[in-house]
């Protein structure tokens, strides 16, 4: 129970404009929940409001089977990690772990026992008596880090804490701040707008979309089944097309685009003959190479360079898909080539229209 996160029918507006919409959401004890979003989808204000800086204009939070929707910040067992750190810059690396073992009136020991134990834990061991200002962006999060991690809280609020770091060093240090996690066991509740950030870090995550959170599952699942438009479009699935169901047979959907094309889809129960749909085709579950059992023709309009692969935008009927390919076998391709498309049934996803583009 200890670390546990029960949010239920949580609403906040500001100049009655809405931006935390009737959330629920369970975060059981040691697990690590993203709140994944575009800015001003409400995954900030609903971390404030676990951490008690903003009151809710309805619903409750429960930490560790006890009601705090009442409870100040400085009483609640949650600790916070600031996108900029906020460190003291007046203090040495030891002086701003510390601070808040002072505010308890621990013994002087006592703190320099904890401090080192939690630099020790962030890979800053010797680093106490170094000035903030000789710090790198990557052992600032850390030392960051640290601060919060040395009250021993039972629920851990991170907001966006690698925002300003470089690309290299920023994975880097989600793959530490995941590990750190595994190895200290507390329940951290992290905030993003990096899909990619989200799937590496977290047991589960929950996609907010205009104060409301969308979809909730592990990363895989969302990943392969994202649930709405909104979330399909925000977690990368580039081809979004809207139709209609024609035949239903066999268990293959064929869906007629508005664009023309005719795309055979595994029917998941949820597709009905003659209604409109919304699907979605990653692009690189679309082959140049193999046959499956939608084959479109086209040709190429525009190509993407990204490293060890091309997207190749390719028009087709009234669409134009996006293709994924590996450069080994995308090298000798170029605009304007004809190309055929395939992919199979079960790579066509159905989703549902909630939220908004991203």
């Amino acid at each position: 129970m200890q670390g546990a996160l029960a949010v239920r029918g949580l609403s906040k507006s500001f100049r009655s404009q809405p931006a935390v919409r009737d959330v629920t959401l369970e975060i059981a004890p040691g697990e690590l929940v993203t709140l994944l979003g575009p800015s001003g989808c409400g995954k900030t204000t609903l971390l404030r409001l676990v951490a008690g800086f903003e009151r809710p204009d309805a619903g409750t939070l429960t930490i560790s089977g006890r009601d705090v929707t009442a409870v100040p910040p400085h009483k609640r067992p949650v600790n916070t990690v600031f996108q900029h750190y906020a460190l003291f810059p007046h203090r040495d690396v030891a002086g701003n772990v510390g601070f808040g073992l002072e505010m308890r009136g621990l013994a002087a020991a006592e703190i320099e026992r904890k401090v080192a134990q939690a630099l020790a834990l962030v890979r800053l061991e010797g680093f106490g008596a170094r000035a903030v200002s000789e710090l790198s962006g990557g052992q600032k999060q850390r030392v960051a880090l640290a601060r919060a991690l040395v009250l021993e809280p039972e629920l851990l609020l991170l907001d966006e804490p690698m925002a300003a770091l470089d690309p290299k060093l920023r994975h880097e240090m989600q793959v530490e701040l995941k590990n750190l996690q595994e190895r200290v066991g507390i329940t951290f509740l992290f905030v993003t707008h990096d899909q990619h950030e989200a799937l590496l870090l977290s047991d589960r995550i929950a996609v907010m979309s205009q104060g409301r959170i969308e979809q909730v599952d592990a990363p895989e699942a969302l990943y392969e089944k994202p649930r709405t438009r909104f979330v399909a479009d925000f977690l990368g699935v580039q081809n979004l097309l809207r139709g209609t169901v024609g035949e239903l047979s066999g268990g293959i959907a064929r869906v007629v685009t508005e664009g023309g094309l005719v795309i055979a889809a595994q029917d998941d129960g949820g597709y009905r003959k003659g209604a409109p749909v919304c699907i979605g085709l990653r692009a690189e579950r679309i082959s140049l190479v193999e046959r499956a059992a939608n084959v479109l023709e086209g040709a190429i309009d525009d190509e993407i360079f990204l490293g060890d692969w091309t997207e190749w935008r390719v028009r087709t009927g009234g669409s134009v898909l996006s293709v994924g390919e590996g450069n080994v076998l995308a090298r000798d391709r170029r605009r304007g080539d004809s190309v055929t498309l395939s992919f199979p049934p079960e790579a066509v996803l159905r989703l549902e229209d909630g939220g908004a583009a991203a």
